[in-house]
């Protein structure tokens, strides 16, 4: 998956437009491409962000500066980290995202066994640039790649260089950010950053929301041949992940359920589940308990430890690289399932069951859980509601290495650049899951409930939950899997004449997973006062092993045509193929397809003074699309319907990407997305009606989206002062494949003002400023084939509301 930097790395750091200079066609990129190029004279769409830039746009985690890019529309909802990162053209999660660290992916796989590549590196000080590629050649130089988002690191210099920030927040965000580099001797240099960061949260937990930080370091050193980098990187982060919200009670959707769970501050992420009881049958028919914290949130601990060799030699350019990460992932999350229900309605769907267990029920009726102490949905809501706790765990390891070797060439027409390369990577991972379901009032921090079964004296005959839970383990896995892979590639570009050149790719991948998939069936524990553990899953003790060797080749081609330095024109071709995760042979009876898209972009490029635009056109068509999910089941409370849906989608629109500097004291940036996202050809082996889907609106992706920001410059004596705003536009989505319910278009406006005096800076930041709604995500454990019965979601995830942060830094 790894992208191959053709230029050394000395190279990319010396060339690239100095700190502080917004994206513009004199950007020295290497993302991509042959040889560190400037970004107007490539012929793909790429953005290059400076490290000034990234503090400007002040995002409020990884998914929401790339969001400010053409083409990326994402969710940022979720938290710090693992958000939603889609590409226009490609429906998809996130998993068509290449997350990259100066040309090499920390972990081969965009998705990991409930984390990406976001979780693995995180935007800080030793960030100098990022550069993003969308389509064009990303499936040549990386794999399972629409996109590329690389992360090149700061690598010292002669001078020595340092910055230190503190960023304080009105959400009680605590957070410090530090770089050191500079020289060691004559020919070695070094880099050490990082942050550390305290946060109670955007939504109010009862808990911090994140806690921990990342640090990582680098020496390069001159051989006198070439440049050689030793790197290391280590994280440890708790986040908290945000799940969907009821917004609006079922039984009349036109009322709010903001006085009970707050639109922007409330959450069902309580402190009632900060002391879990997890029970299942292990495969030797012990039952087996797990205490579990839901403040442990997504505990990240990685380390990555790489080396890079690069020689120019004039006309060779000679690039190696391998890297190695181990890690861990605890992670706990509230999920939401089903909509809420009412107070009586639900104890009367449990009446019948509960006369067959405990006798003569009477009544039925809420108490809090653990106690007697009574519980009136009526006093409140009237409403209450299933969520369900996961608590997962992995252990993951990654070796990657890349070799590449590039040669420019003359003939009698033209002069080609040809480079040929191999990757190669050995990479595995555990799985491990318990889910539970829980019963809830509807409020922020919720407590949890008991339903009680009563006689006609009042005497507790039993109940369906025990202490909260609904059902024990209702879904249960565990497994494992090791993978290898290799691949060829090459591309060469021949430029034919000055301002004319033509280039194409091919990279060919080959793959061996091995795994294995513990084998659960349902039992009863046999707990005869609660029906909480009736139909639970338990491990037979057997497994069921599962081989696969998928293949598959990309390929891209493209002509570019540079009238002048500042007017060209460029169209591109690219197959996408990506194979089945490594996953599938650790998960019981999943759906394994390759899928397969065909992109087709023409752009036009225009430059001038420091004012730009870029225009793409795009197309593209996947056939097969996987648009399988599984569904939750509410009458056994397990994540266990699966809904295999195949087809295709049809993807055409244009992306605007500018920049308008009309006078030296302010400037305008622009992106703005225009697309028609549409499904076709479904089919489906389980009675779901795929003529229903036929041409409608991919879920959740909207067909217009993008951003403002002006920026307005002035000195005040000394003091050099940047006012900058910024307005997101996002627009209708739905949340099911049929386009039942819609999520409503939304905007946000934020804006922030710098001042720099000296070797200080002083920043003031805020994020929709004007507490404006919008809702993403929907609830996808129930409403992703036909909706929530509502014209408009009722149920998902909002965003984030007013919130301001002070960034003081110091530079030296």
């Amino acid at each position: 998956m790894a992208i191959c930097l053709a230029a050394p790395a000395a190279l990319a750091q010396e060339a690239a437009a100095p700190q502080g200079a917004d994206t513009s066609a004199d950007d020295i990129i290497v993302t991509g491409s042959t040889r560190a190029e400037r970004r107007f004279d490539v012929s793909y769409a790429i953005n290059s962000v400076s490290q000034d830039e990234i503090q400007r746009i002040a995002p409020l985690n990884t998914a929401d500066l790339i969001g400010q890019l053409p083409g990326f529309q994402t969710e940022s909802t979720g938290g710090e980290v693992q958000n939603i990162y889609r590409i226009r053209g490609l429906p998809n999660d996130g998993g068509f995202v290449s997350f990259q660290q100066d040309g090499l992916p920390l972990f081969h796989e965009n998705d990991g066994f409930f984390f990406r590549g976001d979780a693995l590196i995180r935007p800080d000080l030793m960030t100098e640039r990022l550069e993003v590629v969308r389509g064009g050649p990303a499936p040549v130089y990386a794999s399972y790649s629409g996109a590329i988002v690389n992360a090149v690191t700061v690598t010292g210099r002669d001078e020595a260089r340092g910055k230190a920030r503190v960023t304080l927040g009105d959400t009680g965000l605590y957070r410090l950010d530090a770089v050191q580099s500079g020289r060691l001797d004559d020919s070695t240099h070094y880099a050490i950053g990082g942050f550390l960061r305290y946060h109670d949260g955007y939504r109010d937990n009862g808990f911090p929301n994140d806690r921990g930080g990342q640090i990582r370091a680098n020496l390069t050193h001159d051989t006198g041949t070439g440049t050689l980098k030793v790197s290391a990187n280590y994280v440890n982060d708790h986040n908290v992940f945000y799940l969907p919200i009821p917004t609006a009670d079922p039984r009349d959707p036109s009322r709010s359920l903001d006085r009970y769970i707050d639109y922007f501050s409330g959450t069902m992420n309580s402190p009632a589940l900060r002391d879990v009881n997890l029970k299942y049958r292990d495969g030797a028919g012990v039952i087996q308990g797990r205490s579990s914290d839901l403040a442990t949130g997504r505990h990240m601990q990685m380390f990555n430890a790489g080396v890079q060799y690069d020689t120019d030699l004039g006309d060779w350019l000679i690039s190696a690289k391998a890297g190695f990460t181990k890690g861990r992932l605890d992670f706990t999350a509230f999920y939401s399932t089903t909509n809420p229900s009412d107070g009586n309605a639900f104890a009367t769907s449990y009446l019948a069951a509960s006369r067959t267990a405990f006798g003569p029920v009477a009544s039925m009726g809420y108490v809090l859980a653990g106690t007697n102490t009574v519980y009136d949905p009526y006093a409140a809501s009237g409403l209450v509601v299933q969520g369900q706790y996961r608590d997962i765990h992995s252990r993951f390891y990654s070796a990657q290495g890349d070799l590449s070797v590039a040669r420019a060439f003359d003939t009698a027409i033209g002069r080609h650049d040809l480079k040929v390369g191999v990757y190669a990577s050995a990479y595995g991972a555990s799985a491990e899951s318990i889910y539970q379901n829980y019963l809830i009032e509807v409020a922020g921090k919720p407590r949890t409930l008991d339903l009680v079964a009563y006689s006609a004296t009042g005497a507790v005959l039993g109940r369906v939950t025990d202490n909260g839970a609904l059902n024990y383990a209702a879904t249960l896995t565990k497994g494992d899997a090791d993978a290898k892979m290799v691949a060829v590639y090459a591309n060469d570009t021949w430029e034919i004449v000055r301002g004319l050149r033509v280039d194409a790719g091919i990279r060919h991948e080959r793959y061996d997973y091995a795994g294995y998939a513990a084998n659960t069936a349902q039992y009863n524990l046999g707990d005869p006062t609660t029906l909480a553990d009736n139909a639970t899953r338990g491990f037979t003790g057997t497994i069921t092993n599962r081989t696969l060797k998928p293949n598959i080749t990309n390929w891209t081609a493209g002509v570019n045509y540079d009238f002048t330095r500042h007017f060209g024109l460029y169209a591109r071709a690219s197959h996408l193929e990506t194979p089945p995760s490594m996953q599938v042979t650790y998960t019981i009876n999943p759906t394994i397809i390759t899928t397969k898209a065909d992109q087709y972009e023409v752009g036009i490029k225009l430059q001038s003074g420091g004012s730009y635009l870029y225009a793409t056109g795009f197309y593209t068509n996947f056939d097969p699309l996987n648009a399988s999910f599984l569904a939750f089941d509410p009458s056994t409370g397990r994540n266990d319907v699966n809904v295999p849906f195949i087809g295709e989608a049809q993807i055409k629109g244009v992306e605007l990407d500018g920049l308008l500097k009309a006078t030296d004291w302010f400037q305008l940036n622009a992106a703005l997305t225009v697309s028609s996202p549409e499904y076709r050809n479904f089919r489906s082996s389980t009675g779901a009606d795929p003529q229903a889907a036929e041409g409608k609106q991919i879920v959740r992706e909207p067909k217009v989206y993008g951003n403002l920001r002006p920026t307005f410059r002035f000195a005040a004596g000394d003091t050099d002062v940047d006012l900058y705003g910024r307005w997101n536009y996002m627009g209708k989505r739905y949340v099911d494949i049929y386009n039942n319910t819609a999520l409503p278009s939304y905007s946000t406006f934020g804006a922030g003002v710098t001042a720099t005096r000296g070797d200080w800076q002083v920043q003031v930041v805020g994020d929709n400023l004007t507490n404006a709604k919008g809702l993403t995500e929907g609830n996808t454990r129930t409403d992703n084939l036909s909706g929530q019965g509502t014209a408009n979601a009722i149920y998902g995830r909002p965003i984030f509301g007013r919130n301001v942060r002070l960034v003081v830094t110091r530079s030296w």
